[in-house]
């Protein structure tokens, strides 16, 4: 599985520990950036983890940022990105198993290493159930056209 990483200046460190951490278990890593503290907007690097989702460069997504909002709402401007942002590995595996994320986001001013390598490693362990839940993820990359009546 290869795991595309992105973040902020204010998630720098935490994403470069979450990367050497995955390479460690294995896994094949996309850093995406920034490769330093310095100020960036992240947009840019929300829009970059979306794009690798989408090409299928890697097969799923973490993205940080100080709060983990902003980032999140960037990515899911793709609609091939179904990003979560979580806070604790039972919000992670139900991000993947209800929802079929593919992208979760973090709040690196919120939320501390270990807890960090728990909500990964919940994301990365659980797989998505389908049945009832399948017609519902279809429905956010695929809107059905409402009509509304005023």
């Amino acid at each position: 599985m290869r795991i595309a990483i992105a973040s902020d200046h204010a998630a720098y460190e935490l994403k470069a520990v979450l990367a050497d951490w995955l390479r460690g278990e294995g896994y094949e890593v996309a850093d995406l950036g920034p490769d330093s503290t310095d100020s960036v907007d992240y947009p840019d690097y929300g829009y970059a983890l979306a794009e690798a989702i989408a090409d299928g460069r890697a097969t799923r997504g973490i993205a940080l940022c100080g709060s983990g909002i902003g980032i999140s709402i960037s990515v899911n401007r793709n609609p091939a990105c179904r990003c979560a942002r979580v806070d604790e590995p039972l919000s992670a595996s139900l991000a993947r198993q209800h929802n079929d994320a593919n992208v979760i986001a973090l709040g690196a001013r919120l939320t501390g290493i270990d807890m960090a390598k728990a909500c990964v490693t919940a994301f990365l362990a659980t797989e998505f159930e389908g049945g009832r839940h399948a017609r519902r993820v279809d429905k956010l990359s695929n809107p059905p056209q409402l009509e509304t009546s005023r």
